[in-house]
């Protein structure tokens, strides 16, 4: 009943929020791919519309009196490859965001014709990278509007569990996943996950905030390390700037509240929180356990100037398992389960300048997780108990410097500082002859460092070969070997204006989990897991708004 009246108060209160508009409004900016600067006098059109815009001197554009429904913009700038984005919304409860990141045109072939391209893609990449827009994730069949559940479809992904958001990239372990919120990186983005790996039920990142996803299933470039397999990379929008607005939200498993809008004329908020209401389903069916979990997102942006910006991000999910055990069967079925309450959140402070030929971004973030996971059997005593905390305290700074209009070169560094706690106990096992043998419990409370820094150069030379090479040297103060360089190469050959043939091979290292190094005694003389990995592919655009990419690789672990 308590539910039922939040739901109809946040739906009253949501409702004056709403634009009253029997027309929507559609703006963005455009800007160029690898530098970040506005693009000015960029031309708008809406494919099939007649209607178009140029953007201003900051490269922002901004279309009103539209009708409701979804539109082809087509972007082109001079010196620029043009640049097609499809299912584009457009609705009148508030603005629809877009922006265009334009890659410089380098191709000066005779007799080739630079066509609009549907397939974001960096000029410098070659590998296994593949974009998805909001749009593309909420219609992602079987994706239930989860930014990682709808990547389980891709080539080479599949998952551990039909139930859980475990990916396992072309043979790798659920371990092995990076994951980025707007360059920030955050151990794991799911809900009731597991210590170590990366997976779990379902995500706690708010879709209705997401402005794209990059995701990388192979052979990534030396901005990442620390991981073997994949990089998923989340972008958030900003919050409309036209006035605050906000919406209730309700799903399958969950209902929660958007709000959005400017705090003053030069910056805006994004904000949701959300609850799941599994509880009250699994109490009705009558079962002996229930799951329950929250989440908070929070996006703060100020532009300080034309030129430089400084955004500030909060994420949290709190979760936890309770246990009714007032019959013998919900005992026995209860002693199954390994039951987790979890405490996570990651946030961060992240300052953005823009320069002549590039931009640089330093930011300050911090992740944490509690982890309290138990198992009990049908008598109600301990099987299995874990009280971990795991903290980590991040600066990083990463830079882009376009030195021409062929040549890209990027530096980064980072520098974690760790708090590890543990308290993991194991019952005594008695035989069946009636003895008793002790298991040794852990208890630990370490403070670990970790270093990594990178240099990547990306050159295009002879007006058909792009090249992508670079090092990596990652150090942590817990394993036997401290220091770790992992070389990366790239190449790609143009073979027509509509074929690719695609090269790449490095090697990639992680560094085992914290739990992990807490086990047995063993344990701590383990070393950085080591993946040498080849990709050899290529891509052809059969039409304008078809490709087809096929690849081969070999992966190994060593």
């Amino acid at each position: 009943m308590k539910t039922i009246i939040f739901l109809l108060l946040v739906s009253v209160f949501a409702f004056p929020l709403k634009a009253q508009e029997s027309t929507g409004i559609l703006y963005g900016k455009i800007f160029d791919h690898s530098t970040n600067q506005p693009i000015p006098f960029a031309s708008v059109l809406l494919v099939g519309t007649g209607k178009g815009i140029q953007s201003d001197i900051d490269g922002i554009f901004r279309i009103t009196n539209l009708p409701p429904q979804s539109y082809q913009l087509k972007v082109s700038a001079i010196g620029y490859n043009p640049e097609i984005k499809t299912d584009v919304t457009v609705n009148t409860a508030k603005p629809t965001e877009i922006d265009f990141a334009l890659k410089e045109s380098v191709l000066e072939l005779e007799g080739v014709t630079i066509t609009s391209d549907y397939f974001m893609k960096n000029p410098f990449e070659t590998n296994s990278v593949t974009s998805f827009s909001y749009e593309e994730i909420r219609r992602a069949p079987g994706g239930f509007e989860d930014v990682v559940r709808a990547l389980s479809v891709l080539p080479g992904v599949a998952q551990a569990d039909a139930g859980r958001n475990d990916l396992i990239v072309r043979g790798g372990a659920p371990s092995e996943n990076l994951y980025l919120i707007d360059g920030i990186p955050v151990p794991n983005i799911n809900h009731f996950g597991t210590q170590g790996a990366t997976g779990g039920p379902l995500s706690f990142i708010n879709l209705d905030f997401v402005k794209e996803t990059t995701f990388s299933t192979g052979g990534f470039p030396v901005l990442y390390g620390d991981k073997l397999s994949s990089v998923l990379e989340i972008n958030l929008r900003e919050g409309r700037k036209d006035k605050i607005g906000g919406k209730a939200t309700i799903s399958a498993s969950q209902f929660g509240l958007n709000l959005e809008g400017p705090l003053s004329n030069s910056s805006t908020f994004l904000f949701s929180a959300r609850r799941s209401y599994l509880d009250f389903i699994f109490k009705a069916a009558g079962f002996g356990f229930v799951p329950e979990y929250y989440d908070v997102l929070s996006k703060y942006n100020v532009a300080i100037d034309t030129k430089s910006s400084l955004s500030f991000l909060f994420v949290s999910a709190f979760d936890n398992v309770k246990y009714f055990n007032d019959t013998e069967d919900q005992r026995y079925d209860n002693s199954t389960i390994l039951g987790s309450d979890q405490i996570q959140y990651a946030t961060a402070l992240q300052y953005k300048r823009l320069f002549n030929n590039g931009f640089y971004t330093l930011s300050l973030s911090r992740n944490f997780v509690d982890f309290n996971t138990s198992q009990r059997d049908s008598l109600l005593n301990p099987i299995f108990l874990n009280k971990s905390r795991e903290g980590e305290n991040i600066l990083k700074f990463d830079l882009i410097y376009k030195t021409s209009k062929l040549t890209e070169l990027n530096f980064g560094a980072e520098a974690k500082l760790i708090k590890f706690k543990a308290d993991i106990y194991f019952p005594p096992f008695k035989t069946t002859f009636g003895e008793t043998l002790p298991i040794n419990s852990v208890v630990v409370n370490k403070l670990y460092d970790k270093y990594a820094a990178y240099l990547n150069y990306n050159q295009m030379f002879l007006q058909r070969f792009t090249a992508n090479v670079g090092a990596r040297l990652d150090y942590f103060d817990a394993v036997t070997t401290n220091y770790y360089v992992s070389p990366r190469f790239s190449l790609s050959y143009m073979l027509s204006p509509l074929t690719n043939i695609n090269f790449s091979a490095g090697i990639f290292h992680q560094f085992p989990s914290y739990i992990w190094l807490s086990g047995d005694p063993t344990n701590k003389n383990l070393e950085a897991i080591q993946v040498n990995q080849y990709v050899f592919g290529f891509d052809h655009r059969v039409q304008e708004d078809l490709l087809f990419k096929n690849e081969f690789y070999y992966k190994g672990h060593l």
